[in-house]
């Protein structure tokens, strides 16, 4: 059951480029416990996350590069099985280390990340429905996911602004970035019949939609930092991200002179920065703010 294309297709070092959704959940929360910060990092990115990139996988039978893996494996039976198994070991241990609460929630995160590749509902063929629920739940939902998990909040804590504004920032994030990974299997989602937000916007359209939303999330992050924290942080926010613009700015220009430099591999390096910058931001922030000194003394 458990092969090598089983364990290719999980894509574990591919949970990477979440990590700055739990490190800016991390970096603001007021009550960090080591033992919970532990299982909410585990649960996640070794047991949820995996299972929902082999069971997408699964049904997508993707023959052409997907992300994380350039050239992917064909997919086999024992790999759908896996996946659910994931799925529970993520859900029961969610509810044994952590609450009832959490583990709820990680139970439906697994249901609408698998709505988006099931034949029955295939999120990813309805173009703005599919952009609009991947970036409220891997952004909004998951940071809230692990701002409880960590804290051992309950429901009343998600609707404080002090949690409400970083999570809407973070789908916004989300929405800016997510079809830039959609950009170079246009050919594929077309042999399925998927209709991504990429794929309608076209491939310049997909980078200039994505230039915009990213120029407003980055204000939206701005406001965030001078209203909450300090200049400092909102300075060292646009110091982290100048890589990421830079090196969107050269892809977008080799593009535009040849569209098939839309590619795997410009997109994965641009995921890699993205998320090596947001990543070093936020344990920064972690440190700048004091929760770091805080929680280890």
């Amino acid at each position: 059951m458990f092969s090598r294309s089983t364990l290719l297709h999980l894509r574990i070092p591919f949970s990477y480029f979440l990590l700055p959704v739990f490190l800016f959940a991390v970096a603001i929360s007021p009550n960090l416990i080591q033992d919970r910060l532990l299982w909410v990092l585990i649960i996640l990115h070794v047991f949820l996350y995996p299972a929902s990139n082999g069971y997408n996988s699964y049904f997508d039978k993707d023959e052409k590069s997907i992300g994380g893996l350039k050239n992917p494996p064909p997919v086999s039976g024992g790999l759908y099985w896996i996946s659910l198994i994931l799925d529970a070991v993520a859900v029961v241990m969610g509810a044994i280390k952590l609450s009832f609460l959490f583990s709820a929630m990680v139970l439906l995160y697994g249901l609408v990340s698998k709505a988006y590749s099931h034949p029955i509902v295939r999120l990813k063929k309805y173009p703005v429905a599919g952009w609009l629920v991947t970036g409220v739940f891997q952004g909004f939902f998951t940071f809230m996911m692990c701002y409880v998990g960590i804290n051992n909040f309950y429901v009343g804590s998600m609707f404080q602004t002090e949690a409400l504004v970083p999570a809407i920032l973070t789908s916004f994030m989300l929405w800016a970035n997510y079809p830039m990974t959609q950009v170079y299997q246009h050919e594929e989602d077309a042999r399925h019949g998927d209709m991504t937000m990429s794929r309608m916007l076209g491939i310049r359209g997909t980078f200039v939609f994505s230039g915009l939303f990213f120029g407003i999330t980055t204000l939206g992050f701005i406001w965030y930092f001078v209203h909450f924290y300090h200049f400092r942080q909102a300075g060292a926010f646009l110091l982290a991200l100048s890589p990421v613009v830079l090196y969107f700015g050269y892809w977008f220009w080799r593009v535009m002179q040849d569209g098939r430099n839309a590619d795997h591999t410009h997109a994965m390096r641009l995921n890699l920065i993205s998320a090596t910058c947001l990543n070093a931001f936020f344990v920064w922030l972690l440190f700048d703010t004091g929760n770091l000194g805080q929680y280890l003394f």
